[in-house]
This record gives C-alpha cells, structure tokens and sequence, in this order.
C-alpha cells in the first residue's frame, strides 16, 4: 500500500511539473514579444521579419492563456480576464495583417502595421502591468 501511495505521488508531481513546464509565464512570453518586436521593426527582408511575427504569434496566443500578477485573484470568466484576452486578439490580428504584407513582400507596409503594436501594448500594459 505505501509503495502505490509513494508512486502515485510521484506521477502526480511530475504531471503537474510537466504541464506547468509546456506553459511559458507570462512574463517570459512578454520578454519575447519585445525582442521579436525589435527585430520586426529592423527588419529589412521578408525571411527575418516573418520569423519574428511567427514567434510573436505563438507568444501572443500562449500569454492569452496566461494570467497576470495583476489578475491572479480574478475569475477566468471575469470582465478583466475577457479584456486582456481580448488585448491579445487586437495584438494578434495586427500581427496577421503584419503577416499577409510579409508573405507579399511588402516589408514596408508590414513594418508600418507592426508600428500598431505599442498602441496596443501600451493600452493593455496600462491596465493589467
């Protein structure tokens, strides 16, 4: 009996472990929305520049699932959870219209939407940063 007590708990850490490891925090997505942004922003060929807005992508859609320091003791259903999801599809829509100029060859106008992005990161990062 204690050795199945024994093992249960150690497949449960390391289930719990394991999942909280596939999940970036929130911070750590945040950290790379800004160095891919930078590189977004620099770019001068399409390669380098649909690269960076595919990493910003995937942290844009992991973060969404996240929650903020400043929302922990908030309902997954509350208004201030539904707003800074709803932050992030803005950001990710931009990010896609950023991206169709991109897979154009548009470089140009692509970096022009991206410059979209801090007004939404500033509005968002006003209210739950």
């Amino acid at each position: 009996m204690r050795k199945h007590l024994i093992a249960m708990l150690t497949m449960s850490t390391l289930l719990l472990s394991s999942v909280s490891a596939l999940a970036n925090d929130v911070a750590e997505d945040m950290d790379v929305l800004a160095q891919n942004y930078g590189t977004v922003l620099k770019a001068t060929d399409a390669a380098p520049l649909k690269k960076a807005l595919t990493n910003m992508r995937e942290a844009a859609m992991d973060a969404k699932k996240g929650v903020p320091p400043k929302l922990e003791k908030e309902s997954a259903d509350s208004e201030a959870m539904k707003d800074y999801q709803h932050g992030f599809d803005i950001l990710i829509a931009q990010i896609d219209e950023a991206m169709k100029l991109a897979d154009a060859g548009k470089v140009d106008e692509a970096k022009a939407v991206a410059e979209e992005f801090k007004a939404t990161r500033n509005e968002y990062h006003k209210k739950y940063r």
